[in-house]
């Protein structure tokens, strides 16, 4: 028996060693450094519209009323910290999150209270504390503009020099006013004061001058320096990531279908500071709307959008609900309530995706070079000192290869497939011949070629070798044990 044990036990060790070899990353660990906005990725969603964690804040709520308070709160958002998080992302945006007649936000009536149908101040604290135990940041809107008539400052007598004009049922602050200027950015500041969050979205900007805008980020800045401050309007204030309305409809245009005209895919990153990267926004119709108004699956399309934007240098928005494929055409329909009894496949899709890209500096900040970009067929090589990627991607209507060259790759290399696990090696023509299925995206490691593990055969040789001889001696014994039962 104590030689059995020990043939069982030495087996299963070296089937742990030769699973342990199979399984060496493919990555390189971070570096400690100081990151930048180009490195992270951002999960952007509406309070209201994601988890009703709690009933105590579920007053005059209506669920069949898509334009009327759901119930989704801070509490709902601790609770799905997992999901986000596993997701891979490192930035939540929340929407705007004080005192508001509208469930997205958009009728301020305070700088300073909380929404209470989101919950307490206690509980926003909670979340964000949670949330960064988890290393994700969250991110707040600030709106300089468009506020509900009812507005705390509004209703103040004492300041109805500060309105400029009310258009479309809102308020329009007089932003050229130093009173305003002042009050807007000590509200601001006093919010960064009082909650540890890591970013601000200043919106409804389009009235300030940028001399103010820069005033306000400045401000910010100097109450918290890592903060991480962008907007969801173009502006040449001095963010840490530009904005561009035509971004979402450029990509959006490329992945809606296959074949399409990929020529304006750069032009995105013209620019010298990151780009928020994006293929539709909450401000928009769903790029779901988009695919399936061409007739597309629009799961597939989904994947190669997300598959390519976590790959490109940029910082990657994405909107709650376009890992289940949300459908709408306008808002509210395009802030459904989040349905998590979905299907998973394009979750799993996008934490494997973003594994990749959190765990390599090189796909998050490194060299950019364009390969191939034509009609779909797009291939491109992200580098860096320490390691080198190439993404393919196919969205167009058949198989494709592309031919690369030790030029482009460097001698001795071969490509290792993360995503369909494919192995390209150099050929009888001196090329490396990288063949995609229509319709997908691979991120190839570029990896020395060192042909065949050698470790690996060699441990699993023993463990066969072993095998054999365990089979071996329960026959010997069992004909033993017949010999004596005859005997």
């Amino acid at each position: 028996m104590k030689f059995k044990k020990w043939i069982s036990a030495t087996a299963a060790t070296l089937l742990l060693a030769t699973s342990f070899i199979s399984a060496i990353p493919v990555v390189h660990a971070d570096e400690v450094s100081t990151r930048t906005i180009a490195e992270e990725s951002i999960y952007d969603l509406l309070v209201d519209r994601f988890f009703n964690g709690s009933g105590t804040n579920d007053f005059d709520t209506n669920t069949q009323d898509p334009s009327k308070f759901a119930g989704g709160d801070f509490t709902g958002l601790q609770d799905k910290l997992n999901f986000i998080g596993e997701m891979g992302y490192t930035i939540v945006s929340i929407g705007p999150i004080f005192s508001t007649e509208k469930y997205d936000g958009s009728m301020p009536t305070s700088y300073s209270t909380i929404e209470r149908h989101f919950g307490t101040s206690e509980e926003f604290q909670s979340v964000v504390e949670a949330y960064k135990a988890k290393n994700m940041a969250i991110m707040v809107d600030f709106a300089l503009n468009n506020v509900s008539p009812n507005h705390e400052w509004a209703k103040d007598s004492t300041k109805q020099n500060w309105i400029a004009s009310t258009n479309n049922g809102q308020v329009q602050w007089d932003l050229t006013n130093k009173e305003v200027q002042e009050a807007l950015i000590k509200s601001a500041t006093d919010f960064v004061s009082t909650y540890d969050i890591g970013g601000i979205r200043l919106t409804n900007i389009a009235g300030a001058d940028t001399a103010f805008v820069d005033k306000v980020i400045a401000a910010l800045k100097d109450v918290k320096k890592s903060l991480y401050i962008i907007s969801n309007e173009a502006s040449d204030a001095n963010f840490d990531a530009s904005f561009s309305p035509e971004t979402a409809d450029i990509y959006r245009n490329i992945f809606k279908n296959v074949d399409m005209d990929s020529s304006k895919l750069l032009e995105p990153f013209t620019g010298d500071k990151p780009t928020q990267i994006m293929v539709d926004s909450l401000e928009t119709h769903r790029f779901t709307f988009d695919s399936a108004n061409e007739n597309m699956f629009p799961p597939t399309r989904l994947k190669m959008a997300m598959g390519t934007l976590f790959m490109l240098p940029g910082t990657p928005i994405v909107q709650y609900g376009t890992e289940i494929a949300m459908n709408g055409e306008a808002k509210p329909d395009t802030h459904q309530i989040f349905n998590f009894k979905t299907d998973e496949e394009l979750i799993k899709y996008i934490k494997n995706v973003q594994s990749l890209r959190n765990k390599s500096a090189t796909l998050r900040k490194g060299d950019f070079e364009v390969i191939t970009n034509e009609n779909g067929l797009l291939v491109f090589t992200r580098t860096s000192d320490e390691e080198k990627w190439v993404i393919m991607v196919n969205n167009t209507g058949k198989t494709q290869r592309v031919d690369l060259t030790p030029t482009q790759l460097g001698e001795g290399k071969m490509l290792n497939g993360i995503l369909h696990e494919e192995k390209v090696r150099i050929n009888e023509k001196d090329v490396y011949p990288v063949i995609l299925d229509r319709e997908m995206v691979e991120i190839y490691q570029v990896k020395n070629d060192e042909g065949f593990n050698i470790p690996y055969m060699i441990a699993l040789g023993l463990v066969w070798v072993i095998f054999i001889g365990f089979v071996f001696v329960i026959i010997k014994r069992g004909k033993v044990r017949r010999q004596e039962q005859d005997a």
